[in-house]
């Protein structure tokens, strides 16, 4: 297994591309680039990746367990079936990026920008989305309990068959999204912008 603790141990493996399985946990990766590089299966609990380029970067099955990722660069990058519980995306740019059957419980997504992004069958229970840009992002079958949405851009979402129980949608804006079979019990809608949605019950 590949061992990192800073950007001095990476120099050897950056041009690679190839960090599968690498351990991060606890590295200082701040501001690293690392564009398209593979870290799937990478162990990466608590790591500091703050503004770090990771453009399309590989994260599949990987655990980033309260890993800091605020401000990074992460648009297409991939996190199907990844440990995301309790990161810190902060500001951070993932527009088309895909979180596939993700756990990102308790994750901080403020501000963060998501248009497009692919999040069904994700977990972001108690996840913050405040104010985060969700523009045409696909949260089907998403589980999406007591999350918080207050004054975030859903427009055109796909929110078909989400679980949002005692979500938090006030002032969200979701002009023309499909809520489709979706759970809405006790979900905060004070505020909310509906013009044009879809919903239907089964």
């Amino acid at each position: 297994m590949i061992t990192i603790r800073s950007k001095q141990d990476l120099k050897d493996r950056r041009n690679c591309g190839d960090l599968m399985g690498a351990d991060l946990c606890e590295a200082n990766l701040e501001g690293v680039n690392l564009e398209g590089v593979n870290l799937a299966v990478a162990h990466l609990a608590k790591a500091n990746l703050k503004n770090a380029h990771l453009e399309y970067a590989n994260f599949d099955g990987a655990d980033l367990n309260g890993a800091n990722l605020s401000g990074a660069f992460l648009e297409g990058a991939h996190f199907e079936v990844t440990n995301l519980e309790g990161v810190d995306f902060t500001g951070a740019h993932l527009k088309i990026a895909n979180f596939e059957n993700a756990c990102l419980a308790g994750a901080n997504l403020e501000n963060a920008d998501l248009e497009r992004a692919v999040l069904a069958g994700a977990d972001l229970e108690r996840a913050n989305l405040n104010n985060a840009h969700l523009e045409m992002a696909n949260f089907n079958g998403a589980n999406l309990e007591g999350a918080s949405f207050k004054r975030a851009h859903l427009e055109g979402a796909n929110l078909n068959k989400a679980y949002l129980y005692e979500a938090n949608l006030e002032d969200a804006n979701l002009n023309r999204a499909s809520l489709n079979d979706a759970n809405l019990i006790k979900t905060k809608l004070e505020g909310a912008k509906l013009e044009g949605i879809s919903w239907s019950a089964s």
